[in-house]
């Protein structure tokens, strides 16, 4: 059983940045591929950001592209993702998550997931 906990969210400006970070505990942390989602109100929860169990390959949802980054340290067993430009369509409920599959992009390929940290983007 691995628990994740997020923190690192709070309330910006449009452009500014964010940076979140996720602490697992009570698994092996470096052999999980871990994910980033985000759930807005009324909304679907939807993909942001993978990186595999060693780190050396990420994926991105398109609109998250060129803004922001996911990167891990394996030694702290924690996630990180850096968001940059920041808009006000960012805003949701950010969800760390654990898995030990592929088909990265789906919710329910993930096995872990943390409560979850709000980020409000404000214009």
């Amino acid at each position: 059983q691995v628990q994740l906990v997020e923190s690192g969210g709070g309330l910006v400006q449009a452009g500014g940045s964010l940076r979140l970070s996720c602490a697992a505990s009570g698994g092996t942390f470096r052999s999980f591929h871990m994910g980033w989602f985000r759930q807005a109100p009324g909304k679907e929860r939807e993909f942001v950001a993978v990186i595999t169990w060693s780190g050396f390959n990420t994926y991105y949802a398109d609109s998250e592209k060129g803004r922001f980054t996911i990167s891990r340290d394996n030694a702290k067993n924690t996630v990180y993702l850096q968001m940059n430009s920041l808009r006000p369509e960012d805003t949701a409920v950010y969800y760390c998550a654990a898995t030990g599959r592929t088909g990265w992009t789906r919710a329910d390929n993930y096995d872990f997931w943390g409560q979850g940290t709000q980020v409000t983007v404000s214009s």
